[in-house]
């Protein structure tokens, strides 16, 4: 290394730092809409996640997530998560993760930033923002299976958005329904109702939303339950949803279309038979957030929003904080080079 070499510094934030921020619910969802317009002008470079899966006797992978985004952000960055859905039997969360961020003109590294959170804020601004775009105008009922990780978000920002009558919760654990409600009531100040099973919590609601954990695809969520005018948002890493679901659908959107293929997610059957493709894609959530294709236009269309997850909402999201970080005085500055 020459010793006149310009030095490189790295910002470092853990969890700790992220939690004395006080993100607020306005600020993720400004952060994550903010990348989806970029990415719908097509100011963003994105890769396909990958799965790395290190040991067949543990049930658990990890996803690596990249890309790039423009304009006054004007990173590169990637996040690696472990998912691992048995971590909750120690008392651990489900997923682990970290964000890197970069300078895209001279390819130094620029921040570290612990992504266990941020992983489940921007999952939850998707889920809110798909609703904004595609739900219904007045919805009254949300339900959500699901109640680890990113389910909290969730709720909580689909709540900060729109005013329900009636939010329904279910999970496979009561312990864990149970703790999930009680949370939600306590951070929201609403009620929260806790169903039994799946068909309880589903049938009949505006907003549906799938975030389950199953170890193996099992069709639990019957498109029957669907009303007419409703928002289906199945995300789950295993498919919890019957082949036919698209089949009542009028749209389905995703948050990319290059995420549509590999080893998981919710409609990876229906890509596989052909039922959902290139062709049959409505649009992706960028280009109806930029204004370039419609989002909802009737009372009684339909949709099905299909989020993956992208590498834009974590650069993004990790941008703001770091940025707001930096203006509290917050996190350690290293020296890398």
């Amino acid at each position: 290394m020459s010793e006149s070499s310009p030095p490189v510094y790295l910002d470092f934030l853990n969890r700790f730092d992220i939690e004395s921020l006080g993100i607020t619910d306005d600020e993720i969802l400004q952060a994550v809409e903010g990348a989806l317009i970029s990415q719908g002008r097509g100011e963003t470079e994105i890769e396909p996640r990958t799965h790395i899966r290190p040991r067949t006797d543990v049930e658990g992978h990890f996803n690596v997530l990249r890309g790039w985004i423009g304009g006054d952000i004007d990173s590169a960055g990637v996040k690696v998560v472990g998912d691992y859905v048995p971590n909750y039997l120690q008392g651990r969360p489900s997923e682990y993760g970290l964000l890197t961020l970069f300078d895209p003109h001279m390819g130094a590294p620029k921040a570290i930033i612990d992504a266990t959170g941020i992983t489940e804020m921007r999952t939850g601004a998707i889920t809110a923002l798909g609703a904004k775009h595609l739900g219904p105008r007045n919805p009254k009922v949300l339900a959500h299976i699901g109640a680890r990780g990113t389910a909290y978000w969730n709720v909580r920002l689909l709540c900060h958005l729109f005013d329900f009558d009636e939010v329904r919760v279910h999970s496979r654990r009561p312990e864990s329904r149970d703790a999930f409600a009680a949370t939600l009531r306590r951070d929201l100040g609403r009620e929260i109702m806790v169903t039994d099973d799946w068909q309880n919590c589903l049938e009949g609601a505006d907003i549906l939303v799938e975030a389950s954990r199953l170890p193996s695809p099992q069709p639990l969520f019957k498109t029957s339950w669907v009303k007419p005018g409703a928002l289906v948002v199945p995300y789950g890493t295993m498919s919890a949803v019957e082949l036919s679901l698209t089949d009542i659908m009028d749209k389905v959107v995703m948050d990319d279309w290059g995420q549509a293929h590999g080893l998981f997610g919710s409609l990876r059957a229906h890509v596989d038979a052909g039922k959902l493709s290139a062709d049959t894609l409505h649009a992706e959530l960028g280009q109806i957030a930029a204004g370039l294709k419609p989002g909802r236009e009737r009372d009684d269309e339909t949709i099905l929003f299909w989020h993956r997850g992208l590498s834009l909402s974590d650069i993004a999201l990790g941008h703001a904080m770091l940025d707001k970080a930096k203006r509290l005085g917050v996190g350690q500055r290293l020296r890398f080079y």
